[in-house]
């Protein structure tokens, strides 16, 4: 099968695009605005171009004739998160998006894909995706399709929710099909049973207490009255599930959304087993990075890195349908 060719903006630390590499795509571009991960780019790609900057200042001209196969990005996604202020595309994350629309005019790429947080769906009632949809319409270029896609479908031992946006140019008559899900659904032990040692953020002495009274897939509800209050303070009378409060994970389920750290009071992400967060290595494994792929900078930024990636796997998954569509 031939090679075909990409943009990725926006690529983070490479989740996304490792998983298309895997299938034979080829990297035209890469981008990231993070330092970091540019530097991460860079350590597993040597002979591509990376670009450090905002997705903005890349000279779309010096792409435009080099018949793009896909363009994609995981455009900042924090406007339409279902926490924080959810400005939408009224701030400069969100307005990126316009700018990702402008680069798909200008490079008329086959397919584009946008990925971004299960909250755009719901943004101001659904207008803000229709806005979007809206715009890409208005080019007159594409046909669109979109949907929720839960990473534990598609050989990820998680459960991670992405809204998957594509596109596909209109002089290809083949539809484009969302990826089927798999019969088997990883769970965590797949992934961490022999798992090798690795760097890994700790726990003071007073929360390994905490955690040595609950059992696996238990969080803070486990523990007697009287240490939750202590523990939870004024939040204890606050209501809600809070299930993520000293949580403990499951070797027999998929892991919860890994986050960008593993031990905040409200991410905790603990091992199963041990009474220790998630290390490095095996938040990766998790991601489905293999375990060569190499992350820069210090233990907090590649907790990060990994904590905001696309799965490779669930990118594998996207590639192989998105093939059935170039290969006409």
């Amino acid at each position: 099968m031939s090679d075909y060719n990409f943009i990725e903006v926006c690529a983070g630390a490479g989740g996304l695009s490792k998983g298309f590499i895997d299938k034979n795509f080829k990297p035209l571009l890469l981008n990231d605005n993070d330092k970091h991960c540019v530097a991460t780019l860079k350590l597993n790609h040597n002979d591509v171009d990376i670009f450090h900057g905002s997705m903005t200042a890349i000279d779309l001209e010096k792409y435009k004739d080099k018949n793009i196969d896909l363009l994609m990005g995981g455009v900042p996604c924090q406007s339409f998160s279902q926490a924080g202020k959810r400005e939408g595309i009224r701030d400069d994350r969100g307005r990126l998006i316009l700018h990702f629309i402008h680069m798909i005019d200008i490079l008329n790429p086959k397919v584009f894909l946008i990925e971004n947080v299960k909250g755009l769906l719901t943004h101001n009632k659904g207008e803000t995706l229709d806005y979007i949809i809206e715009k890409i319409n208005s080019l007159n270029k594409y046909k669109i399709s979109y949907r929720v896609l839960n990473s534990n479908d598609y050989n990820v031992p998680q459960n991670r929710e992405r809204l998957i946006i594509v596109g596909v140019i209109n002089t290809i008559k083949k539809a484009f099909n969302f990826p089927k899900k798999h019969t088997y659904k990883p769970v965590l032990k797949d992934v961490l049973k022999n798992c090798p040692s690795s760097l890994g953020a700790t726990y003071p002495e007073k929360k390994k207490e905490l955690f040595r009274l609950i059992p696996q897939g238990g969080c803070w509800v486990n523990l007697p009255e009287n240490l939750q209050r202590e523990y939870l303070g004024n939040s204890y009378f606050s209501g809600g599930g809070k299930r993520g409060i000293l949580k403990r994970l499951d070797m027999e389920k998929p892991s919860l959304t890994l986050l960008t750290t593993p031990s905040q009071k409200q991410t905790e992400r603990c091992h199963p087993l041990e009474t220790r967060p998630l290390q490095i290595l095996e938040y990766s494994r998790i991601q489905t990075f293999p375990d060569d792929y190499k992350f820069s900078g210090s233990l907090n930024q590649i907790y990060k890195q990994i904590g905001n990636a696309v799965p490779v796997n669930l990118g594998k998954a996207l590639a192989e349908e998105i093939v059935k569509v170039l290969s006409i």
